[in-house]
């Protein structure tokens, strides 16, 4: 006898199909991607890896990706002719594949973005999980991990001590909880990168006094993404 369906078998999160892993989790990748750069992109190289590679065109990441560049939202009808919006956007892009990454997950993208108009760029490596879930894993070389569902802080701060123990001090003071923090360097007294996640926004005050620190050169806040 054929085993009945539950009602929670079929929910996912609303989106453009056909793969909650090909489509809402690619877009989710990209739109955290570009928050991370602080803009939408005037120029992506989008590298598909591993079984994302073998299947990004039959399956709609490559649609889905763009649209997540341009910032639609995983159940937006225009992801379906997301390369003419992205045409119309003036985003220039390039796709490439790598199907044999074997120390990546196999449902891993990398965003190298440019915007011209500021100057910025940003190198960032997500995976798709499932059901639309993700993770980011790194950015411009520093290890981390962050799913952008929650409100994410990226601080880059002289490698000096009690930094850490200061700044989770600044985020307590302002009623905020921290889920999650990672702190990474390239090398001891270099420029150390923290990624952290927070239950609750952070407020506008909290986030210029961490900007005005003297040892803390950038801070970039990303709010939780839907």
């Amino acid at each position: 006898m054929a085993e009945k369906s539950s009602i929670f078998d079929m929910i996912g999160p609303v989106m453009i199909g056909p793969s909650s892993s090909h489509t809402a989790g690619v877009v989710r990748i990209a739109r955290a991607a570009i928050r991370v750069l602080g803009s939408l992109p005037t120029h992506a190289t989008i590298t598909f890896y591993n079984s994302f590679a073998r299947t990004y065109e039959g399956h709609g990441s490559d649609r889905a990706i763009v649209a997540g560049l341009l910032d639609y939202p995983t159940d937006d009808k225009r992801i379906r002719e997301a390369f003419e919006h992205a045409k119309a956007a003036g985003l220039q892009y390039t796709f490439q594949g790598i199907g044999n990454a074997s120390t990546m997950h196999p449902n891993t993208i990398r965003l190298q973005l440019r915007d011209e108009r500021t100057g910025s760029e940003v190198d960032v490596i997500g995976q798709s999980r499932g059901g639309g879930v993700i993770r980011i894993v790194e950015v411009d070389g520093f290890p981390c991990d962050f799913s952008a569902g929650l409100h994410t802080l990226i601080i880059d701060a002289d490698d000096v001590k009690g930094s850490i123990a200061f700044i989770a001090d600044v985020i307590a003071h302002d009623d905020c909880n921290i889920a999650t923090m990672n702190v990474s360097r390239k090398g001891k007294n270099q420029v150390a990168r923290q990624f952290i996640e927070i239950d609750s926004a952070l407020s506008e005050v909290a986030l210029q006094y961490l900007r005005h620190l003297r040892w803390v050169h950038q801070v970039r806040y990303i709010p939780a993404i839907e």
